[in-house]
């Protein structure tokens, strides 16, 4: 069976999905601003021209159509790039706090692909997805920094190593751009030819293990910025938040307990502890069990401080401020 044909609209959509989702956004208010201008204005044709005149009509039968149309598109390709941002972050987050090497090998191109534009993006670039076909040519990044531009190539090679190749084309593209400089991505190793290529290039190679490091240096960078609440724990497992889930079966069925909120994805599981009491706070004033005989509010041992009663105590009353010896009140 062939592989159905994308329609215009939905190319369009995937097309505005690859920038940031406010790119999607903005530009909905701005096309239906424009298009409604253009199909509410009287454009006076040539004299004897029929030509001119048809174009004129479409130009504003195209509009009227327009003013609703690409709105709509522009939102929902900013729709589509903001819930794949999402599903980006928990990705990342997920493979950056798995202990296994293994988990960086076991996620597809695309994935790969996604996790390594979710770095650069919390390390203040702009991402743009390129698009690509498939593993064997892996997936272009397009990062924007100020004004300089820089160029990414991902390789998810599992068993093989990158060699000098993809490095040339990279620099290759990189010159006839224009880029301010280059990544070369893998999820393996780089042979040494290939580092001795890129060395003295603004052509940096990023291999597994250091991708593991940097992506888990840039997470505990933000775990230390937003401290995790005491009240809530981390699971053991997998190291993501946990949240509180009610057993509805076996033994303990109808208690509550923690469990992994990645659920089902990750079964890690802690018993509920009940958590500690704070300590009670003591007044700073020694609260008597009187009442003031004007007002009937209570009454407080307090001490003289200067005078000749200095040091001795009486009861004194916090509503109106009068004081009263230590055998008055109710």
């Amino acid at each position: 069976m062939g592989r159905q044909r994308k329609s215009d609209a939905e190319k369009v959509i995937e097309l505005v999905s690859r920038y940031p989702w406010w790119i999607g956004i903005s530009l909905a208010p701005l096309s239906f601003f424009f298009l409604n201008a253009v199909a509410g204005r009287t454009i006076a044709a040539p004299q004897g021209s029929l030509t001119a005149v048809m174009f004129f009509m479409l130009v504003k039968v195209f509009a009227g159509i327009g003013q609703y149309f690409f709105p709509l598109i522009f939102v929902l390709g900013g729709l589509v790039s903001a819930i794949t941002a999402a599903r980006n972050k928990k990705l990342y987050d997920r493979v950056a706090s798995s202990q296994a090497k293994a988990s960086m090998d076991s996620i597809t191109w695309g994935e790969f692909e996604s996790i390594v534009g979710e770095y650069f993006r919390r390390h203040g670039f702009v991402v743009q997805r390129k698009g690509g076909n498939g593993p064997d040519g892996g997936a272009d990044l397009e990062l924007h920094k100020k004004s300089e531009c820089y160029l990414v190539q991902c390789k998810q090679w599992k068993a093989y190593k990158v060699g000098v190749q993809p490095v040339r084309e990279l620099y290759g593209v990189m010159a006839s751009r224009g880029a301010a400089g280059g990544f070369v991505v893998t999820s393996g190793v780089f042979t040494e030819e290939a580092k001795k290529f890129a060395r003295g290039l603004n052509v940096e190679l990023i291999d597994g293990d250091r991708l593991k490091t940097m992506m888990e240096e840039a997470r505990e960078k933000v775990s230390a910025q937003v401290p995790p609440s005491p009240q809530t724990p981390s699971c053991p497992k997998c190291g993501s938040q946990m949240k509180k889930r009610v057993a509805r079966q076996g033994a303990q069925a109808g208690n509550e307990f923690w469990g992994c909120s990645t659920y089902p994805k990750c079964h890690g599981t802690l018993p509920l502890q009940q958590l500690p009491q704070e300590p009670e706070i003591a007044p700073s004033f020694n609260l008597i069990k009187k009442s003031c005989p004007v007002c009937g509010g209570d009454l407080v041992l307090r001490q003289f401080q200067s005078g000749p009663k200095a040091g001795q105590e009486f009861l004194g009353c916090i509503p109106c401020k009068k004081g009263w010896p230590l055998n008055a009140g109710g």
